[in-house]
């Protein structure tokens, strides 16, 4: 069995990774949501991910028991417990937002859903608390963090 590099992210779960007999770097990142993703990394640039596979929790635990394991999830529960409640997610505005072109004050979602938006990624730049009058644009991701519902419903209301 491939020896498997285990990395906590405050906040947000644990990353888990490892390298396959073929050489390849394969990680999982299970999120405090039940989100998980499934990440192969480039070859020639380990900082890189040449494949992204997005899972819903059901997708993960069909693809767990298809493949005949399951510690990503006992992990994923120790996580869980050290900082209970607490979620970050990452929210990706969608070319269809209601909130293109439109402020974070506009949106009043913490106000609505209990989450905050604590950054926002603009293709290589970040804005680390971004003020409330930021204006959304198409592609950008939001980072926030709350708790699981009060996340789901800001990714809601942010993609309409």
């Amino acid at each position: 069995m491939a020896d498997v590099k285990e990395t906590q992210l405050p906040g947000v779960g644990v990353r888990l990774e490892f390298t396959a007999t073929d050489g390849a770097h394969v990680g999982v990142i299970a999120h405090r949501s039940g989100r998980r993703e499934l990440v192969v990394y480039d070859r020639m640039d380990p900082d890189r991910c040449e494949t992204v596979l997005q899972l819903a929790n059901d997708d993960a635990r069909t693809l767990a028991e298809l493949l005949g394991a399951s510690q990503v999830q006992e992990v994923y529960d120790v996580v869980q417990q050290q900082i209970e409640g607490l979620a970050i997610e990452w929210v990706t505005i969608g070319e269809s937002s209601p909130f293109l072109g439109r402020s974070i004050a506009d949106g009043a979602f913490r106000t609505r859903t209990g989450a905050s938006i604590v950054a926002v990624v603009r293709g290589e730049e970040t804005v680390p608390a971004p003020e409330p009058d930021h204006v959304f644009r198409a592609g950008e991701v939001l980072v926030a963090v709350g708790t699981v519902d009060g996340l789901a419903q800001l990714a809601s209301l942010v993609n309409g």
